[in-house]
Formats: C-alpha cells, sequence, structure tokens
C-alpha cells in the first residue's frame, strides 16, 4: 500500500515537471517573420520584388539564434516571436552562410530571452533512431512538433544554392515551409537543423547534421565566413574491370580516378588528370569515390568539409604505376559561387544606346532561360576549363529594348559579347569602359559570339538614345558596377 502511495505520488509530481521543461524548451524555439525583397534579373534597374515569409530558429547562446540561411536571405526585416506570447522582436543577421543554408541571428535587444534554455549539439544520430521536429510549420500559427525516423545519411545536394552538397540525414517525417531552422532533437540534444523536403515523396525530409553547424560556427568564431574549401577536382568511378586492368590496378574496389583539376585550384599543379586516388588523410578511397567516416560511407569530399582554408589534406595516389604522398594546402574555388544562386546581392548591368548587357551567373541564367549554345557552353566551361582566368565576367546581352537606334536587331538579345570596337571583352567594368570611352569613336562595333553581324551605333545617337531609355524605362541610372 505504501508502495502505491509513493509511485502515485511520483507521478503526480512528475508530470508538471515534464511538462514545465517541454515549455522551457518550446520557449526557445522561435518563430521567424521575415520581409524580403528579391532583385530582379529580368529588369536589373528596379529595386526588385517584395515578399515575405515565416521560418524557425533556436538558442544556441547568449543572444544566438541559428536559422536557415534561406529563412532570412534579401532580408529587409526579421521579427522574432516567442512560443505562448505576441510580442515581435526586432532581429539581424549576423552571420550567413549561403553554401551550406546557415545563418546566425542576433537580437535588438535579447534581455527578456537571458534565462531561456539554451539547446546543445549532439552527433550524428544513428540509421532506424527516432527524433523529434520542432517548428512553425504552415498549417497554422502555433508551435508544431512531430516525430520521425532517420532512414538515410548521405551527401546530398543543398536546395537553397542549386549547387552545393553536403552531409545530409533523410527523416520519414515532413519539412514543411516553415519548419526551417527548426532544431530536430534526440535525447534534449539537437541532432540536426530541418532545411528541405522532398516533393517527390510523402513524409521525406532532410536535416542538416551538427558537423556541418559546427563548422559554419566554427568559422564565423573570426568575425567573418570564409566559405567552403574545395580540392578542385571531379572524379570517376573505378567499377569497370578492363578499365582497372588498362589502369594496372589490383581488383580490390579501391580507388578513384581523377577525371579533370580546375586551374588555380587547391590541386592545380598537384595532381593531374589520370590520377588514381587510394586514400585521404589515411582514410581508404573506395572505387565510387566514397571514405567511412564515423562509421559511414560518405562521399570522399566530406573529408574536406570539415577543414578550413590554410588546412591540409594528405593524399595518396597512383601516377604511371608509381605510388605519391603528398600534402595539398586546401583553400575555396572562389569561380565556382557563379554557378550558386546569389542573395543579397544587386544585379550588375550597363545600359547603353538601348542595350543593356549583363555578367552571366546562375541567377541571370534562372531568370533568361538562355538557349545560344555559345552561352550554355561558356556557362559549362566556365570553372572546368578556366575560362575565368581570361574573362572574370561573361558578358552577355540581354535585352534590346525598342528604339530607332536598335531597330532590326532581333535574335541578338541572350548572346555573349565577343568584342566591342576590335577589343575583346573581359568582364562588366571592361565593356563599360569600351563602352563609354574618355573620347568616343565615330561608330560603336559590338560584336557577339552568334551574331550574323556586328551592332553598329553611331556614337552621335546615343546620348539621346540613353535619355529615352531612362524616360521610357524608369531607369534612374545607367550602370551598376558593384554587387
Amino acid at each position: 500500500m505504501h508502495r502505491l502511495i509513493i509511485f502515485m505520488l511520483l507521478a503526480l509530481f512528475s508530470k508538471p515537471l515534464l511538462a514545465k521543461e517541454a515549455r522551457d524548451i518550446y520557449r526557445s524555439v522561435l518563430r521567424i517573420e521575415v520581409a524580403t525583397q528579391n532583385p530582379d534579373y529580368s529588369e536589373p534597374w528596379t529595386t526588385g520584388r517584395f515578399s515575405g515569409g515565416i521560418g524557425t530558429g533556436f538558442i544556441i547562446g547568449p543572444n544566438k539564434i541559428l536559422t536557415n540561411a534561406h529563412v532570412v536571405s534579401n532580408a529587409r526585416r526579421i521579427l522574432i516571436t516567442i512560443y505562448g506570447s505576441p510580442k515581435k522582436y526586432p532581429a539581424r543577421v549576423e552571420h550567413i552562410a549561403h553554401d551550406c543554408d546557415l545563418a546566425l541571428l542576433t537580437l535588438e535587444d535579447f534581455s527578456e530571452l537571458e534565462a531561456f534554455h539554451v539547446f546543445e549539439f549532439g552527433d550524428v544520430p544513428k540509421l532506424e533512431s527516432q527524433v523529434r521536429v520542432i517548428g512553425y510549420p504552415i498549417g497554422g500559427d502555433r508551435l508544431s512538433v512531430t516525430r520521425g525516423v532517420v532512414s538515410r545519411i548521405d551527401f546530398q545536394p543543398y536546395a537553397h544554392t542549386r549547387v552545393d552538397s553536403h552531409l545530409t540525414v533523410q527523416i520519414d517525417a515532413a519539412i514543411n515551409p516553415g519548419n526551417s531552422g527548426g532544431p530536430v532533437l534526440q535525447d534534449e540534444s539537437v541532432v540536426g537543423v530541418a532545411f528541405q523536403g522532398l516533393t517527390q515523396a510523402d513524409n521525406t525530409g532532410y536535416i542538416i547534421p551538427t558537423p556541418v553547424i559546427r563548422r559554419f560556427l566554427k568559422d564565423v568564431e573570426d568575425g567573418t565566413y570564409d566559405h567552403y574549401t574545395d580540392l578542385g577536382i571531379n572524379t570517376f568511378p573505378l567499377f569497370n574491370q578492363t578499365m582497372r586492368q588498362a589502369l594496372k590496378l589490383a581488383d580490390n574496389n579501391s580507388g578513384v580516378l581523377v577525371r579533370n583539376v580546375v586551374p588555380q585550384s587547391s590541386a592545380d599543379g598537384a595532381l593531374q588528370a589520370g590520377d588514381v586516388i587510394v586514400s585521404l588523410d589515411g582514410n581508404e578511397v573506395d572505387s565510387a569515390g566514397m571514405v567511412n567516416l564515423d562509421g559511414e560511407n560518405v562521399n570522399l569530399n566530406e573529408i574536406i568539409e570539415r577543414k578550413f582554408t590554410g588546412d591540409k589534406v594528405a593524399v595518396r595516389f597512383l601516377r604511371e604505376q608509381t605510388w605519391n604522398d603528398i600534402e595539398i594546402t586546401l583553400k575555396p574555388l572562389v569561380w565556382a559561387r557563379m554557378y550558386s544562386i546569389q542573395y543579397e546581392k544587386n544585379p550588375r548591368f550597363v545600359a547603353f544606346a538601348g542595350l543593356v548587357f549583363q555578367p552571366l551567373d546562375t541567377n541571370l541564367f534562372a531568370a533568361r532561360k538562355f538557349e545560344d549554345l555559345h552561352v550554355r557552353r561558356f556557362y559549362s566551361d566556365y570553372t572546368r576549363e578556366g575560362l575565368f582566368i581570361k574573362h572574370p565576367d561573361i558578358v552577355i546581352l540581354t535585352r534590346v529594348e525598342s528604339d530607332s537606334v536598335t531597330s532590326r536587331l532581333d535574335g541578338y538579345a541572350g548572346l555573349a559579347v565577343h568584342k566591342i570596337n576590335g577589343t575583346e571583352v573581359k568582364d562588366l567594368q571592361h565593356a563599360r569602359d569600351l563602352l563609354y570611352p574618355k573620347e568616343a569613336p565615330e561608330f560603336f562595333i559590338i560584336e557577339c559570339f552568334g551574331g550574323q553581324r556586328p551592332i553598329i551605333i553611331a556614337a552621335a545617337d546615343v546620348e539621346a538614345a540613353n535619355q529615352r531609355m531612362k524616360d521610357n524605362y524608369d531607369m534612374p541610372d545607367l550602370e551598376n558596377l558593384t554587387e
């Protein structure tokens, strides 16, 4: 009888305690309301479109709120709401990393949240283990808690930039708009940040695991974000037995072929096409380009992912039947960012006598849907073939406005610019200097790749045509050369 009473008392007092602990955790999961201004690459002189959205963040330290980069990208106003309170707290972005879709926010006044629970990070969750996702998804204004099971750990693309790939954890719980940036918990520790879902499947979501989170937080400790390093190689799997025999490799499922080395990358001058990499930092590389880390097979790039600018990676490789052991100093592959969707940047452009010129990048490609084969080749070869060495920008004639000066120029919009007045164009600034020289020639001759003939504009007509552009298209300036 006494034992039963004790159990009843324990149950009576434990339930409110658990409820209180849950409320403490919930208060540290914050609703983020964002007003955004998205630039218009089709009309780069405009201010862009205004929109907004809802996301989630959570407290990881004194005035430190972690969320996704895509939640606060292009933000003009950020407001934070606490669970159970209508009050809105103004916030700002302290650090943002678009390549791994993470951001760190601070409040203008954190004093009312100083006593709130601070989340701590755990390890990568194991397959088949259960996690819970906390956030503010669409379908209501209040906090939502869902549970899921870890179904896959993989190296996958991150949708935010469309090009960067990192370690991800897949769970069988939907990650809906609004969930983004929320904590994914296991045993009260954060094991990931909810960030994207799979539209082709039901109840499939992805979380950013703690190795990616810890790397981001360490990177910004010095006050700036330095981006990921890149080895700068493309590889090819070595499954084919005939290929392995031709390369005189053992039949042991080891090694991956270097297909090409990006000019000016970390590996430039150290590795070359035809090398066979068999290990990185002592971790064996298999014929699929995978290594075993923390008990999971992941892409070899995960070793590079966890390093910083200036760090070294030990590479063992086979070249012409000779084994080589070297160390490569790592650095970011800056030019590869051309393939990433850019945020917090204004479109660069130059307008000239009814023509608009812009540098080629993924933002512009997404806005204009280029069909010209020259432009598509320049885009695909820009980094791989080192086009950036000679041409920091591929300048595109994006618009031919209706004007007497530009009549009979059908089919020229969307072509890459080759030369202006006989000089090969290097970048947008160079194009601007050639179009607006101190002493104007009698005619401006613009040659485009794929153009049937050069575009010829009389210098005497330029000033009037520029004024018509400004008046007809509400164009405050004829150029923007800074992002």
